[in-house]
């Protein structure tokens, strides 16, 4: 359908033509308000509004009440909610309230100009305008303006954030309703609010979004979908969550498809959409996007800490096929001294390649076990993929159809996205059955029994819609499916082998409890990094905590399977791996180190400094599993005050200390923006103040641009090692950042001196 420039049509979806079985109910004044438990709650009347694109009520029919209900938690968040039909403030399993979460009671004051909601410590929380317009009346031209919901919100009592009650050109033509509902065909079809955005707010997060830092101007589909690459408006990770510039954030708990418009329908107007009879949106407040992705954690959940050997290096291709095969690469990488830790089993470790059955091929793996064993002596962690989805020459398709441990399919659908065999997937495992849930443990079970230490949880995204679940109805369980799925592939890991971790690339609000994730089927060009470090500022301002991405990406252009990554893009995207949360090679073809030997010289060097790097990984991973903080942190983390910063999306932080800017071209060099203070490069010792831009800054391909905050200690590990196994983290030395420093030269030349040790 063509954009109409309607907010009606092209944000709240009526169809064009209006045939009369789509209304709009839109809210107008309260008409009472009262205290309840602790929350307020707000009696508004709707009135719907006649089948046409101007919006003219319908006088023949009499309002709809509905009640809004207001809750406090702690100091700084403040929750609405309102449920046409339906539960208001309804539990989920996106929600995980930290034990320092509390309600706070509230306290209405009334006076003849407001009503005014305090807490127990006589903070303001929300104010509702009781004024009557200010009018010189002259004209009958035009009919008169209603009251509207004139409801201004503080979530931690100093910064507003007020519904868009009058969003409009005239009463017929409006941009944006402060409330409303969508009925069709007699039933709630959508939810909508809308708050008011400044002129010059910005606006950060919502999942992992391939885009510009600043959103203002765009409208997206929260929908999770597989996202065929990283340079599109597809996304893998959702999260209904936005960063604002003043300093506040929205969570809209739902796993409903959505929309957030942000000041794109109306440049005033930041609107939410839920295709669901209610909407529970919390408002949260903070000194600073931290602290704020703090409260919101607080919410969802938080990151757990991840095993030392997860922060080394994982190798992986699509795919190694046999034990031969896997034993020589490992072999190789240990004789050409390329440290690493994981060795990842993608597709081909089954009878028949993308058929998932939780089997090793007995031909080409005869004794898992040994196979398995023997690589943990080597001091390699396995790996291995898996799927969601279960093909019908899968032998356990029979056993999971007739105890509906997947769907029951209601009609034949194709599965779309990137699959990329020709197998019919006959269902999805049904993780809103329990039953389906301990079975789908028991085969991974096996698995990990047998020494592998991770669980790829594959896909997830998508799921068939056209079925029946157990515990919900597609449409809602879309976007929640890969909490689900990857809480149990996480819960089984831990439970046996003592860490909790999964290598996920679904995404939604919540799925930061069970990490880690990483970016999708990015191309393996510059655009392909560009893209994927955009997805990943972003993620990290929706309440994630680790993030990775393919090395050096996943397909190749234009032959997706067959092209040659070039040499410095393989270097350059090595670069960025190493000083991101986790490391993996992985992609359509050869990634080994010494598959490139006019580089293999530099790689293994940035690898030596990885390791160097782990020490710090540690520190500031307890630090993300505590805080609000990611790994890979926008720049906007630690200068939220400096407007540049807001617009800003092919640097950033990694941790507390480390400034990165890769390089995304052949010309080795680029623009760098240096926040105020004082900076020392990482490589050469030159320390200069910030504040300023660096416009093309010069950086040779074994290099990249890294600067470290004057006065930091960071703790590296100063001794060469093959794996993780080999590190005594009492061993660790401070490496401090002064007049002194010198560069980082001195260091690797000691670990490339010094061969790893063997065992």
């Amino acid at each position: 359908m063509k954009r109409t420039n309607f907010q009606l049509i092209d944000f709240l979806d009526f169809d064009p033509a209006f045939p009369g079985n789509e209304f709009l109910w839109k809210c107008g004044e309260p008409a009472e308000v009262r205290e309840d438990k602790g929350d307020i709650v707000f009696y508004i009347p709707f009135q719907r509004q006649k089948p046409m694109n101007d919006i003219v009520a319908d006088p023949e029919l009499a309002p709809n009440y509905h009640q809004l209900r207001l809750r406090a938690y702690n100091d700084k968040i403040v929750r609405i909610a309102i449920g046409i039909g339906c539960e208001d403030m309804p539990e989920s399993e996106v929600l995980q309230f930290h034990q320092s979460v509390k309600q706070t009671p509230l306290k209405l004051q009334t006076t003849d100009d407001a009503f005014t909601v305090t807490d127990e410590k006589g903070h303001v929380k929300a104010k509702l305008n009781r004024k009557p317009f200010n009018l010189d009346h002259w004209s009958d031209l035009l009919p008169a303006a209603g009251k509207g919901l004139e409801l201004a919100l503080y979530p931690d009592s100093q910064k507003e954030v007020r519904l868009s009650a009058y969003d409009q050109f005239f009463p017929a033509r409006h941009d944006a309703f402060a409330l409303a509902y969508v009925e069709e065909n007699g039933q709630v079809r959508s939810t909508t609010m809308s708050f008011h955005c400044e002129p010059d707010e910005c606006f950060a997060g919502t999942g992992e979004r391939f885009t510009k830092m600043d959103l203002v101007g765009q409208t997206f589909q929260l929908k999770n979908q597989d996202g065929q690459g990283v340079n599109n408006r597809r996304t893998y990770k959702n999260v209904p969550f936005l960063l604002s510039s003043r300093k506040y954030g929205v969570f809209m708990h739902t796993t409903a498809h959505s929309k957030f418009s942000v000041a794109d329908h109306s440049s005033r107007s930041v609107q939410l959409l839920s295709e669901e009879p209610s909407l529970d949106v919390f408002f949260i407040g903070g000194d600073s996007p931290e602290e704020i992705l703090y409260n919101y954690r607080c919410l969802t959940g938080f990151p757990t800490m991840l095993p030392l050997w997860s922060f080394g290096t994982w190798m992986s291709r699509m795919t190694y096929f046999s034990e031969d095969e896997v034993n020589e690469i490992c072999d190789r990488m240990r004789k050409e001294d390329f440290p690493c830790d994981v060795i990842h089993l993608d597709t081909g470790w089954f009878v028949t390649d993308w058929l998932c059955e939780w089997k090793f091929n007995p031909e080409r793996f005869p004794d898992p076990v040994r196979f398995v064993k023997n690589l943990r002596q080597n001091g390699y962690k396995v790996s291995l993929w898996q799927m969601p989805y279960i093909a019908a020459a899968a032998e356990q398709h029979d056993e999971a159809l007739a105890n509906k441990y997947m769907c029951v399919l209601e009609q034949t659908e194709k599965q779309g996205g990137s699959n990329f065999s020709a197998l019919d997937y006959a269902g999805t495992i049904d993780f809103t059955y329990p039953k389906a849930v301990e079975w789908y443990k028991g085969l991974l079970r096996e698995l990990l029994e047998m020494g592998v230490v991770c669980i790829k949880t594959d896909f997830g995204e998508d799921i068939h819609m056209q079925a029946r679940y157990h515990g919900m109805e597609a449409e809602k369980l879309n976007n929640l499916y890969a909490l689900l799925y990857q809480k149990a592939a996480y819960e089984i890991t831990q439970q046996v082998t003592g860490d909790g971790i999964v290598w996920a690339r679904a995404g939604w609000a919540g799925c930061q409890r069970y990490p880690l994730h990483w970016g999708g089927d990015s191309a393996c060009s510059w655009d392909g990094l560009a893209g994927s470090l955009k997805g990943g500022l972003h993620l990290g301002l929706s309440g994630f905590g680790y993030w990775s991405h393919d090395v050096p990406g996943f397909h190749s252009v234009p032959d997706f399977m067959n092209s040659v990554v070039p040499d410095d893009l393989y270097v350059r995207w090595t670069q960025f791996g190493v000083f991101s949360s986790h490391l993996r090679y992985h992609g359509t073809s050869k990634r080994e180190p010494y598959e490139f030997p006019n580089i293999a010289g530099i790689v293994r060097k940035w690898l030596k400094l990885r390791y160097a790097l782990i020490p710090y990984l540690v520190q500031q991973s307890e630090l993300t599993t505590q805080s609000g903080y990611p790994i890979l942190r926008s720049l906007v983390f630690h200068h939220p005050d400096d407007q540049m910063c807001w617009h800003i999306d092919n640097q950033y932080y990694f941790g507390d200390h480390f400034l990165v800017a890769p390089v995304m071209n052949s010309e080795n060099k680029r623009d760098v923006y240096l926040p105020e203070g004082e900076w020392i490069n990482f490589f050469t010792g030159d320390q200069v103040p910030g504040g300023r831009w660096l416009k093309e800054f010069e950086c040779p391909l074994d290099e990249m641009p890294v600067w470290v905050k004057a006065g930091s200690e960071i703790p590296v590990y100063p001794l060469p090692v093959s794996n993780t196994d080999e590190m005594d983290l009492s061993k660790t030395v401070k490496l401090k950042f002064d007049e002194n420093y010198r560069g980082i030269e001195i260091i690797l030349k000691h670990l490339l001196a010094s061969p790893a040790r063997r065992n």
